[in-house]
């Protein structure tokens, strides 16, 4: 698999074109999208017009619009997997890396994804992170017992940490997964939700098991919570229990109180890794009380064996616009 394009010097090149060639054509047709409507999202993006003749790209446009295109495209191709396509969110995403706008992270934890791609296997597609931060992220799921992944909505905390407890899951080094939040009212009240106890906390947890659905066939899903292999739970199930050869993940943190918070962390038990995972902008807890997120922030910094990983509004690889109104409400909050 590979592409080819004229030498800097071609006339293409000096009339403000330059050609890709890609040899698979089952692979270009996925990289195009039905009705080349990925080619017209680049198009549209990056204000280029792409031409598509036979298994060529034509990329036309000024030389920094143009070369980022075909740059985007090059990349797209190599990383593009065939059996689940390609997402609208992976372009945006590759626009806003391909711009220099993603932040930089760097270290020791960095240098397993050094020449190549990594990618999170689970049953239903693998998960590969798109931004530098992500992938230190992801990097310190593995190499920490214990981690926090801190930013705004969209930015892959939750969906990196789930995916990465189905890989360990499924790679055998763990025998369960947890997945828990605190049950905390956004303006509704529990109470006046229909139905016994799980009912009323179900649609707390939904976000879990939608994010469980993306990486594990849904029969599987069902028989694993079934056989306890799979807990979904508010945060104050946890007390009392020492959670062993487990992969646990704290969702929604930043609404567990300093208390709380405190008993979740320490119920590691032998085996097990955890992961916390919060927005500080999006707390719900009621007025003067302190958030358990921001609290062991503070206390926990200075322990090495704790990773704290942080996320922006450049971390955004859902809608474009998400990343838009985040740093509309920072800039407002500022």
């Amino acid at each position: 698999m590979g592409y080819s394009a004229p030498p800097p010097s071609s006339p293409a090149s000096a009339f403000g074109e330059e050609r890709l060639e890609f040899p698979d054509n089952r692979r270009l047709i996925d990289l195009c999208g039905q009705y080349d409507r990925n080619l017209a999202h680049i198009e549209t993006k990056l204000g280029v017009q792409i031409v598509r003749r036979g298994n060529v790209l034509a990329v036309m446009g000024d030389s920094g619009p143009r070369q980022q295109a075909a740059e985007l495209l090059r990349d797209l191709y190599q990383k593009l997997d065939p059996t689940f396509g390609l997402e609208l969110g992976a372009i945006d995403a590759g626009i806003r890396l391909g711009s220099g706008e993603a932040p930089v992270a760097d270290g020791p934890q960095m240098e397993m994804f050094r020449g190549g791609k990594f990618e999170l296997r689970t049953r239903r597609k693998p998960v590969e992170p798109r931004t530098e931060a992500q992938k230190a992220y992801v990097a310190n799921l593995f190499s920490h017992q214990l981690a926090f992944g801190i930013g705004p909505a969209g930015t892959g905390k939750t969906y990196l940490a789930v995916a990465a407890a189905v890989t360990h899951f499924i790679a055998g080094d763990v025998d369960k997964i947890i997945l828990s939040r605190p049950a905390v009212e956004a303006g509704e009240r529990l109470g006046f939700l229909p139905g016994d106890m799980k009912d009323k906390v179900d649609p707390y947890m939904q976000p879990l098991y939608d994010a469980l659905n993306d990486f594990l066939p849904g029969r599987e899903v069902q028989k694993l919570i079934e056989d306890k292999k799979i807990e979904i739970a508010p945060l104050a199930f946890m007390r009392g229990r020492t959670l062993s050869n487990a992969f646990v993940v704290l969702d929604e943190a930043q609404n567990a109180t300093a208390l709380q918070m405190k008993m979740f962390l320490t119920r590691l038990g032998e085996g097990s890794r955890m992961v916390v995972t919060g927005d500080r902008s999006q707390v719900d807890l009621p007025r003067g009380v302190t958030s358990g997120l921001t609290e062991a922030e503070r206390i926990l910094s200075d322990i090495k064996a704790v990773s704290f990983n942080y996320f922006t509004s450049k971390d955004v690889v859902r809608h474009p616009l998400v990343a838009k109104i985040i740093e509309a409400y920072e800039a407002h909050d500022a």
